[in-house]
């Protein structure tokens, strides 16, 4: 049973922009079973609420009900269902209001409203049946934050809009194991738990570092329904790394990322006190999903649009991180690629070492000796990071992509080679997409779109397919593939593409020379 617990009406609530009448039509139209009315210090007579049912025209299935709002002195607002009579100010403490109506249930409003964190004790205090965890006005750090509490301290919890306007009605609503058609069933059903937030949480693919989380609230029909992504960092380092991608999503959707063929999902909030950052999730399917059920001319589209989405990140020549960050952590990250290997003792440690100190030395000698290439860059750009999405309301086919938590300023040709290394790997076995939209197809359409590329441009996505191809070996060992003829050939064109460096290097050297 989908219930409205927490709502105001202009008729006995100053703060509310709403007639009754018109509240409980909406509230019937997005698809509730029962509202309870909680204006301020005031609880409608029975008597009126049938009068304003006549008058809303309701179904006779859709259940009206009645409680309050009332502030107190030490708790600030609850929600108190099943009083004999409307509480008036002054406000009372919380233990008089239990004293008086022992047998009342008693919700504790928006307890985390405003950044506050409510303490363990109060949460699972006696003197409250239940605690509100989602409500109109929190933000959405504030809404993870009490989700995380009741995860942890499994109090009663339920959900409450907080209407004071008709367009969000039944955004936060509650739902009950069982029907009840009066006030006195519902605080039976509040005081045994038998009742929750009408939401869906969903454990989504995560990493090492971070727990992914699928958080959706309301009703289908509710007119701001929306999912949003939380992740949960696993140490405060990492989150670092998860706040700059938010912030670098930031700026994206703030130019020209929010919109058009080509964006980023819409940046939510970071919230420092529970490592976390959130955003509104991203409806479609993954690149690598959509290369796999797709017609041939529908793969080299999306394709295309994948490297135009690209193109748009490099020609509008981004720097937000810092220069250095790049090669300073460099090292470390090529040695961790290669840990899978030495670990297991693999025959061809030597090998991979050898491309590992070949391609940290080309870097360096690339950033260090043109400092101009350096621009904010993905830094992570692969099938599963890119998403093939229509516009809910033009229905216009977009691209866009997400986590940018790998994101620094490097050569433009990092993104090309990563992506180009990391779909050959993706879709190895897949005879069909190699035939219908081959790599080069991405990297045609690229060279097409990008703005002013340098000379060598190249032998820089060499490089950098070289590089990805490191990171593909250790995920190989670490799946136990290290002896599959995928490693082999891994290894081998990272060998090919890092000599195609050198002679082009060797050449250039024999015509400086002439």
């Amino acid at each position: 049973m989908i219930v409205e617990m927490h709502c105001h009406t202009s008729e006995f609530s100053k703060c509310s922009h709403v007639p009754a009448a018109q509240l409980l039509r909406r509230a019937v139209h997005v698809g509730l079973q029962t509202i309870v009315l909680t204006d301020h210090h005031f609880q409608w007579e029975f008597d009126a609420l049938a009068v304003l049912r006549a008058k809303a025209q309701l179904p006779s299935t859709f259940g009206i009900l009645a409680g309050q709002e009332i502030e107190t002195s030490d708790f600030g607002h609850i929600l108190l269902y099943g009083a004999s009579e409307t509480v008036e100010a002054p406000f009372p403490p919380l233990e008089q209001i239990r004293q008086k109506y022992p047998n009342a249930a008693i919700v504790w409003a928006h307890p985390y409203r405003d950044g506050k964190i409510p303490s363990k004790e109060r949460l699972l205090s006696d003197l409250i049946d239940a605690v509100e965890i989602f409500n109109s006005n929190y933000s959405i750090a504030e809404a993870a934050r009490a989700l995380k509490d009741w995860h942890r301290f499994r109090f009663t919890a339920t959900g409450g809009t907080d209407t004071h306007g008709l367009y969000y009605v039944g955004m936060y609503p509650t739902i009950f194991d069982h029907a009840f058609s009066t006030m006195a069933e519902m605080v039976i059903e509040i005081k045994a738990g038998r009742c929750r937030p009408y939401f869906k949480e969903i454990a989504s693919a995560g990493t090492s570092r971070t727990q992914v989380t699928e958080l959706t609230v309301g009703p289908k029909r509710t007119h701001q329904r929306k999912t949003i992504i939380i992740k949960t960092f696993s140490s405060p380092e990492s989150w670092k790394e998860g706040e700059k991608g938010q912030v670098i999503t930031e700026i994206l959707y703030r130019h020209g990322f929010d919109r058009g063929s080509c964006r980023v999902a819409r940046p939510l909030e970071k919230d420092k006190r529970t490592l976390s950052v959130m955003e509104e999730k991203i409806f479609g399917r993954t690149l690598y999903n959509a290369m796999v059920g797709a017609e041939p001319p529908d793969m080299r589209w999306y394709l295309e649009m994948t490297a135009c989405w690209l193109c748009k990140l490099h020609n509008a020549r981004f720097k937000i991180t810092p220069e250095n960050d790049y090669l300073e952590k460099e090292p470390d990250r090529l040695d961790y690629y290669l840990s899978s290997l030495t670990e297991t003792g693999h025959r061809f440690l030597d090998r991979v070492t050898q491309i590992r100190n070949l391609v940290l030395q080309y870097e360096r000698q690339l950033i260090l000796s043109h400092p101009e290439l350096l621009l904010q860059c993905h830094g992570d750009y692969h099938a599963k990071n890119i998403y093939v999405c229509k516009d809910k309301i033009s229905r216009e086919p977009y691209i866009a992509a997400i986590d940018l938590e790998s994101s620094y300023q490097i050569p433009r040709a990092f993104d090309v080679g990563n992506f180009l290394a990391q779909y050959v790997n993706m879709f190895f076995d897949q005879t069909r997409v190699q035939q219908h939209a081959p790599s080069d197809v991405f990297y045609r359409t690229y060279l097409e779109h990008a703005d002013e590329l340098e000379e060598g441009f190249g032998d820089h996505v060499s490089l950098f397919k070289a590089r990805t191809s490191l990171s593909i070996l250790y995920y190989l060992v670490k799946v136990k593939m290290g002896d599959s003829p995928n490693f082999w050939r891994v290894m081998v064109e990272a060998e090919r593409d890092l000599a195609s460096i050198q002679t082009h290097q060797l050449e250039n050297q024999h015509a400086v020379g002439q």
